[in-house]
Parts: C-alpha cells; structure tokens; sequence
C-alpha cells in the first residue's frame, strides 16, 4: 500500500501553501498528476510549486498550448493540461521524450493514458464548499518518500487533515 495523505484547503492561500511544499520536498525526478474537476485548483497548485521552484515570469496555464516548458536551476519542468485532447496518440506531436523533464506536472492525465511515464504522485483535488479537498497519493518508491519528506517537515503545518 502506497503512502496516503488528505488535507482541507480552506482558501487559495493554503492551496498555494500545498504548492509549495510540494516543492520543498520534491525528489531530483518525479511524474505528478493533477486530477479534479475544472475550478479545482490543479493549475493554482501547479503555479505555486513551480514559483516556489525559483521560476519567474508568468506561469500560464497550458490549457490552449498543451505544454509550457519551465528552467529550473537542476534541468526542467513541464506542465501539461491535456484536457483538450481526443486520445493519447495527439501525445506524439509534442515531442515529449521521457527522460528530457526533471518534474512533469499533468493536468487531465487520464487523457494521455499510455502515452505517458508512469506517475509518481497523484493529486486529487475535490470542491468541498468554499475550500478544497486534496487526496495526495504516491504510486511509487519516490512518491512514497517524498509523501514522507512533506509528512516530516513541517511544510504542511496548519493545513488540517480530512
């Protein structure tokens, strides 16, 4: 069984508060996706993380690109929103090779199913009234230590369980 950890997010500060501990944390690689409905928070939680990673400028959302690619000081993060999408195979066009991104941030994941490296984080985020309900979950040994990496810091202090 995979590490689990579930959390309220009462505003959009403690949404941008989760980005950031994300990066805090965050392993030398790792395949995160980003699951929820539209209005969930995917790409504020994107945003944050990857402002917090160091990068500067605008941070737009991929929804018409499919891609933005972002420096980071150890290589790259890319952040896809595949919601646009038919089917994985429209993937190909984009040039993604496996290894080229340190951090891969996917919105829409589902859409690109196959045609994507396997995830190492899920993170599910839920309207729950005025907040936000996230499920973060690891699929894998490196979203299992960085699960744990967040659980021992103290990035997530304040944020209640749920």
């Amino acid at each position: 069984m995979h590490t689990m950890i579930e959390l309220f997010l009462p505003d959009p500060d403690s949404t941008d508060q989760l980005g950031r501990a994300l990066a805090q944390t965050r392993p030398a690689q790792a395949m995160v996706h980003l699951q929820g409905d539209l209005g969930a928070g995917k790409s504020t939680v994107a945003r944050a993380l990857l402002r917090a990673l160091g990068v500067q400028g605008g941070i737009r959302s991929p929804t018409y690109t499919l891609i933005e690619r972002y420096p980071l000081p150890s290589g790259e993060a890319w952040h896809l929103d595949l919601y646009r999408i038919g089917n994985a195979g429209e993937l190909d066009f984009l040039g993604l090779d496996e290894g080229a991104a340190d951090l891969w941030l996917v919105e829409w994941p589902e859409r690109g199913a196959g045609a994507l490296p396997s995830m190492d984080l899920r993170v599910a985020l839920e309207i729950d009234g005025t907040g936000r309900r996230v499920q973060l979950q690891a699929h894998s040994p490196t979203g299992d230590a960085w699960l744990q990496r967040l659980r021992e810091t103290a990035h997530l202090q304040g944020l209640p369980a749920r």
